[in-house]
């Protein structure tokens, strides 16, 4: 179990109950340059401690961090056991994101939220399909890493009642030639809006968002501050 209020942001804890050094290998993934440097054992395995440890306090808790869980190589058996765990513990909220909604089991426990990563406009109505057939508390999009614009300002009228959150955030470590246009994530805010489907900007949107300007006056240079808020909603679990 990790603390992640300052890392992720729209997470308390991170528990990862398959551990192994994940097959997907996206360019991004921190997980794998971590078991590399570490030489951390890459076999894929069940850790039936991992949710040992939470806290008692309702919490929001994200599962699988560093592991694709609804991949092929993940045992069946293990996503029982990992909803199990999550049903022993409904005060908390139990969050899950993948990249391989095809494999999405096609019912959750009511304390659960079932997010799918997109990180371009191809894989945008794939992922709202897939999650349209997933009963769960709060389906959600996470466009994290924005690699390119996602979609204009006339929103997919399915959002309208199937998503009920949307994470937006830039690759990490920040690159310039990864780092998202503002106005890409502009329509996607106003577009959300439109449907009044909660937003969450990472922290890593900030400097995007908010910048300097230096203005000559009389010979001296004066600096006024340039921004928009840094929403950051989520949706609360209304079971």
């Amino acid at each position: 179990m990790n603390n992640v209020k300052k890392s992720i942001g729209w997470a308390d804890f991170t528990v990862n109950p398959v551990k192994g050094k994940c097959p997907v290998a996206c360019p991004y993934c921190y997980a794998r340059r971590l078991y590399d440097r570490f030489k951390w054992n890459p076999e894929i395995r069940y850790d039936p401690d991992a949710f040992n440890g939470l806290p008692s306090k309702p919490s929001r808790i994200f599962v699988g961090s560093t592991m694709e869980l609804f991949g092929d190589w993940v045992e069946r058996d293990w996503w029982h056991m990992i909803m199990a765990k999550c049903l022993s513990r409904p005060q908390h909220t139990f969050i899950f994101l993948t990249k391989q909604p095809q494999n999405l089991p096609k019912k959750f426990p009511d304390n659960c939220y079932i997010g799918v990563s997109v990180t371009s406009e191809v894989q945008l109505r794939p992922a709202i399909w897939k999650l349209n057939d997933v009963q769960c508390n709060k389906r959600f999009l996470s466009l994290e890493p924005l690699l390119e614009p996602v979609f204009n300002q006339v929103l997919p009228a399915e959002w309208d009642t199937d998503i009920d959150w949307i994470i937006i955030g830039q690759q990490t470590p920040i690159r310039k030639e990864t780092t998202p246009k503002i106005e890409w994530i502009r329509e996607i805010v106003e577009a959300a809006d439109k449907a009044g489907i909660p937003v969450f900007l990472k922290d890593n949107l900030y400097p995007l968002i908010h910048y300097e300007r230096r203005v000559k006056d009389r010979g001296w240079l004066k600096y006024y501050e340039i921004g928009e808020n840094l929403r950051q909603e989520i949706p609360r679990c209304g079971y």
